[in-house]
C-alpha cells in the first residue's frame, strides 16, 4: 500500500508507524504525545503519508523529521498494515534497528528509549489500544520481515 488507498470512491488517509530498535535491539524508541490523540501516552514515531507518496519514502521522511534518523542510519522493513474502514484511514507499520548509536533530534514530542520488558499492552501508558503490544510481539515471534 502506498499513497492514499481508495475504497469505492473514498480516499483513505495513510499513516505510518515506525518501530525503531537501538543497535543492540534491546530498546525501542517512543515519543511521548504532547497533544491529542493520545495526549501524555507513549507512541511510536510516524505520521501522515502524503497523497500519492510512496510508503517507504513517507516512513523515512517522517522518521527523519521526528528524530533526525536518516536512511543511512537504519534499514526499514514494511511489516504489516492496519486498515480502519470506519475511520477511512490505514496505517503502514515499519521496523528496523539502528546501525550505530546516535543523538536524536526531537521535533514536536519528546523521545524516549524504553526497555523491551515493558508491558506495551498497557493502555494507561501506551497509545493504540493494544496495537503497539501486538506489533512488538510480532517482531519477537517473526522478526522484522
Amino acid at each position: 500500500m502506498s499513497g492514499n488507498m481508495c475504497r469505492i470512491g473514498v480516499n483513505m488517509q495513510g499513516y505510518n508507524c515506525i518501530m525503531v530498535y537501538n543497535k543492540e535491539k534491546s530498546r525501542l524508541l517512543f515519543c511521548k504525545r504532547t497533544k491529542n490523540p493520545y495526549l501524555g501516552l507513549y507512541n511510536l514515531v510516524g505520521g501522515k503519508i502524503e497523497d500519492g507518496e510512496d510508503g517507504y519514502k513517507a516512513a523515512y521522511r517522517e522518521l527523519y523529521e521526528e528524530t533526525g534518523i536518516s536512511k543511512q542510519d537504519i534499514l526499514l522493513r514494511h511489516m504489516m498494515d492496519f486498515t480502519y474502514y470506519n475511520q477511512e484511514c490505514y496505517v503502514e507499520v515499519y521496523a528496523g534497528h539502528l546501525c550505530k548509536e546516535m543523538d536524536l533530534k526531537e521535533e514536536a514530542h519528546p523521545l524516549f528509549w524504553l526497555e523491551l520488558s515493558e508491558n506495551f499492552f498497557d493502555g494507561s501508558r501506551f497509545a493504540g489500544e493494544g496495537n503497539i503490544g501486538h506489533m512488538v510481539e510480532q517482531v519477537k515471534e517473526y522478526g522484522m520481515g
